[in-house]
């Protein structure tokens, strides 16, 4: 619910400053957190309706910092600014992971430290944020070289994260005892502040070439990065004046042979013709291509993240019961790597470019098809194989659908427009939930073992399950073809900004 209203937030970074949207962030937090967990450790007592009052809150506090971080990252890194999005959805997917080692390095056997660390941690982690955001210095033309520089940087923190989650997700399931998961702990802090080494190495390289006037530290990174913030604007208006001027001339492959029919309208209709231009809210819902990229995410992306939220219950019902643990950390693991993979085509765009919303319809190929091996087969290895899949789909898809929200509907619009985007989150939880718990229902009274759990009744068998998989993958095979419809629309546009890009670099 917190997402659904989570365009409040790109609305307060329109009229105050970044930090002090941080900080409601993370006082939203505590009190959405806090209170939950005096009510918990019974030091207070409300009604039910505040307490669902006060997790709103805090999901708003969750929705809160993920907009001041998109913004962070796409003000401050515009030469680079998938790869720090990637990066920070990325360690999104760990941070589950590492508030276990916490507690379990507190108290193992106290569950209510959860919230208490969700209320102190991320007020904590704003407080040492504060001062490199209010030092951070304007953004000026960057060299060849500086660029180059910030993409190896970018590089090497990728290389890091990977490192970083799969020490978190892999060791997490030895944190049981206290002793052995502050050892870990320790580790874990180690590797998430090694990172914040790279800010002294750049300034001893700066000070190197400023004192021996030499070309110190001679890294060249690989030539995958973006324009100059200059340039990026001087090539926004030519491609503006180059579309106004000359697209008689653009290469469109359905021009001779789909003027006529539908599919030739959706084609052509109100497409988008140049990357970046900004989008108010008004003009952004009467896009076609938002409309393709909102049923992209909905039944790409969300039936991805519903499916997680479902897990639980699948393998109880398949009868994995005992193997919950494992296969959801294999979900995280593979959600994680889904998120870093999304880096990839920034790193490779010099030798084989490619769309964004091209690689957002790839992404969404592994979903279906994860659905339908589910409702084919109950076995073990088709769990763990299709939850593979799908962790790595959706994480691929929420790691670049901020990136291609700023591409296609303007950078400095995304606060709000993103934020409208993944209202689709709480929509899709709410249907493609309630459909799975009428068919789960449905089929209780007909599983051949029947059991009463602390008064629930639990489904056991592929029943439970079997047509709820077969309509959310034939409700992702509607993604799948939203997504094509949608890359076959921006390509032009992509594929423009690619050629004026490398035209730009050469002059």
């Amino acid at each position: 619910m917190g997402k659904a209203f989570g365009w409040c937030s790109g609305v307060s970074l329109m009229c105050l400053p970044l930090w002090v949207v941080l900080f409601m962030a993370a006082f939203l937090g505590v009190f959405g957190y806090g209170v939950q967990w005096l009510v918990i450790k019974q030091v207070i007592t409300l009604p039910y309706f505040l307490v669902f009052v006060l997790c709103l809150v805090a999901g708003c506090s969750i929705c809160w910092f993920n907009t001041v971080c998109f913004v962070l990252c796409i003000r401050n890194f515009p030469t680079n600014r998938a790869l720090a999005l990637s990066l920070t959805i990325s360690f999104n997917g760990v941070s589950a992971a590492l508030y276990t080692l916490i507690a379990n390095a507190i108290n193992p056997d106290d569950e209510t430290l959860y919230l208490f660390l969700n209320a102190l941690v991320p007020l904590l982690a704003s407080s040492l944020a504060l001062v490199p955001i209010l030092r951070q210095p304007p953004l000026q033309l960057l060299s060849t070289d500086t660029t180059s520089w910030d993409s190896f940087v970018f590089f090497v923190l990728n290389v890091l994260a990977v490192f970083t989650g799969l020490y978190l997700l892999l060791l997490n399931s030895l944190s049981s005892k206290a002793s052995r998961a502050r050892i870990l702990l320790g580790g874990a802090l180690i590797l998430l502040l090694l990172p914040l080494c790279l800010p002294g190495i750049v300034c001893g390289r700066s000070w190197a070439r400023r004192t021996v006037h030499t070309p110190a530290f001679c890294l060249e990174g690989p030539t995958f990065s973006s324009l100059d913030p200059d340039d990026f604007d001087q090539l926004h208006k030519e491609l503006i004046g180059n579309d106004r001027n000359n697209n008689s001339s653009s290469v469109n492959p359905f021009s001779e042979t789909n003027k006529e029919g539908l599919f030739g309208m959706i084609m052509e209709k109100g497409r988008l013709t140049v990357l970046g231009e900004e989008h108010p809210a008004r003009l952004l819902v009467r896009r076609l291509d938002f409309w393709l990229y909102y049923v992209a995410y909905f039944c790409g992306g969300t039936i991805g993240l519903v499916y997680s939220n479902n897990l639980g219950q699948i393998a109880q019902s398949l009868g994995y019961y005992s193997q919950i643990s494992a296969i959801v950390t294999l979900y995280s693991s593979f959600s994680f790597f889904g998120r870093l993979l999304s880096a990839a085509p920034e790193f490779m765009r010099d030798k084989l470019y490619f769309a964004r919303t091209g690689w957002l319809a790839i992404a969404v190929v592994p979903t279906p098809i994860a659905f339908f091996l589910l409702a084919a087969s109950g076995g073990e290895a088709a769990l763990l194989a299709s939850t593979a899949m799908i962790g790595l789909s959706s994480g691929f898809i929420f790691a670049a659908a901020v990136s291609i929200t700023s591409e296609l509907f303007g950078p400095n619009s995304v606060s709000v427009n993103h934020n409208i985007l993944i209202t689709n989150i709480p929509i899709g939880s709410f249907l493609y939930g309630l459909l799975a718990a009428l068919v789960y229902d449905s089929n209780v009274k007909s599983s051949n073992q029947e059991n009463l759990l602390e008064e629930a009744m639990v489904c056991m068998g592929r029943d439970c399950y079997q047509q709820t998989f077969i309509w959310w993958g034939c409700i992702s095979l509607l993604g799948l073809i939203s997504s094509l419809l949608l890359f076959f629309r921006t390509r032009l546009a992509y594929y423009g900004y690619q050629r004026n890009r490398s035209r730009t670099q050469v002059s």
